[in-house]
């Protein structure tokens, strides 16, 4: 279960500063609104997923030299109010002064999020609106219990729901990446490694 902490004062709310303060670097939490949102501790196929993502789009981000990823211990510090810790970020090059070196100041390029049980509502809804307002320009949310993937991509300030092509969903963000979905299911995962070569060697079909 998520634990909230909402702050007893006159404003109700904590700053962006203050949840930096009161978050350890081992902790993953979430301030929106205003209010800290306290991730439960993981299952052992969330983490095992999580960590095969994340190694794939990072080795693919390195391998291209367009930007950094980050996972879900960094903050996006979009205002004062609300600092979103996606499951991972990506930033493109062009907008790497944006790191510092505690948080992102401001949007990541593309954000994505896995949901556990407790995050269903603010990853579908809350975490939507949040990521559309301050234009992150894809949002990915990969859905372990229903085992779906959405991609959203901003068109006009609006999210629009991109549909797979040939069974992919491509990326327009981080260019020439693509993922079949299959492989986040599949028992066991494929290689990472060989994984981001196959990748790399198949040019995107957007």
């Amino acid at each position: 279960m998520t634990t909230r902490l909402r702050k007893r004062r006159q404003t109700g709310q904590y700053t962006f500063e203050e949840f930096c303060e009161i978050i350890r670097e081992d902790q993953k939490a979430d301030l929106i609104d205003g209010v800290i949102y306290m991730a439960s501790p993981e299952n052992t196929d969330a983490n095992d997923l999580f960590g095969w993502l994340f190694m794939v789009i990072r080795g693919y981000t390195r391998r291209t030299k367009q930007g950094q990823v980050f996972g879900s211990r960094v903050a996006l510090r979009l205002d004062k109010e609300h600092g979103p810790e996606p499951d991972i970020a990506f930033v493109r090059r062009e907008n790497i002064d944006r790191i510092k070196r505690g948080f992102v100041a401001g949007a990541a390029d593309l954000a994505v999020e896995i949901v556990s049980p407790d995050s269903v509502e603010r990853d579908y809804y809350r975490k939507r609106e949040l990521y559309e307002e301050y234009g992150i320009s894809e949002y990915w949310i990969i859905d372990e219990m229903d085992q779906s993937v959405t991609l959203l991509r901003l068109k006009k300030g609006k999210y629009r729901q991109v549909r797979p092509k040939k069974g992919e969903f491509q990326s327009e963000i981080l260019s020439g990446f693509w993922l079949r979905p299959d492989w986040l299911w599949q028992e066991p995962r494929p290689d990472e490694f060989d994984t981001v070569m196959e990748i790399l060697a198949k040019p995107s079909q957007s």
